[in-house]
């Protein structure tokens, strides 16, 4: 194994896995339900982790499958599905908001069920969201032997996963110190419209 190009294929994943992560939707989602439903910020990393582990761990599954499997086919399946988790999220954000505007107004306050619900979803829509970035990497890597591959991938994960969780403790810290009667009151409402919006720009803006 060639040393010199393993450390350059390990520094492009850390690189990469940090960058891709600063799109809002890979955190902003988080915070904002953290902030609606007044989780503890290990709650939000807990919840955090576990989809950031879905999001990375699918897209090596697919990584890999691409480099033996054939490179255009899994290639057209993860952009399809990477668009269809965009839309998915959408779709989560508007139930989200119309749910917290039922609960608003109808002083529902029974929700024991939430916040397993919350954390399936999402942990759903981001397996599904594929990094197709990812691939290029793994697959210089095999040439280079299963050491280095594995290699890659984790240091993928270890830096997407870490820059996730840092984003959202910050914002969750940040929206924590919000005080507002209202924000209270419509704080699922107004996660759900935060979302929605994030998937939206993300759809526009073709990221």
């Amino acid at each position: 194994m060639n040393d010199s190009l393993l450390s350059a294929l390990v520094a492009g994943a850390a690189t990469v896995g940090c960058l891709h992560t600063l799109a809002p939707d890979h955190w902003m989602p988080f915070a904002a339900l953290g902030r609606a439903n007044r989780w503890p910020a290990g709650r939000v990393v807990r919840t955090t982790m576990l989809c950031g582990l879905g999001h990375v761990t699918v897209s090596a599954i697919l990584s890999l499958l691409a480099g033996y499997a054939g490179l255009q086919v899994i290639e057209r399946v993860g952009s399809r599905l990477a668009e269809q988790a965009t839309f998915l999220l959408i779709v989560f954000g508007a139930l989200y908001l119309m749910w917290g505007l039922w609960r608003s107004f109808s002083g529902h306050h029974h929700r024991h069920w939430h916040g397993p619900v919350t954390a399936g979803s999402l942990f759903v829509i981001f397996s599904l969201d594929i990094c197709v970035a990812l691939m290029p990497l793994v697959f210089a890597a095999m040439a280079s032997g299963a050491a280095a591959v594995a290699a890659v991938i984790l240091t993928y994960e270890i830096a997407t996963i870490g820059t996730m969780v840092a984003l959202v403790l910050l914002s969750h810290h940040g929206a924590g110190r919000l005080h507002f009667p209202w924000l209270d009151r419509f704080g699922q409402a107004t996660a759900g419209a935060v979302i929605v919006a994030v998937g939206s720009a993300m759809v526009l803006l073709g990221i």
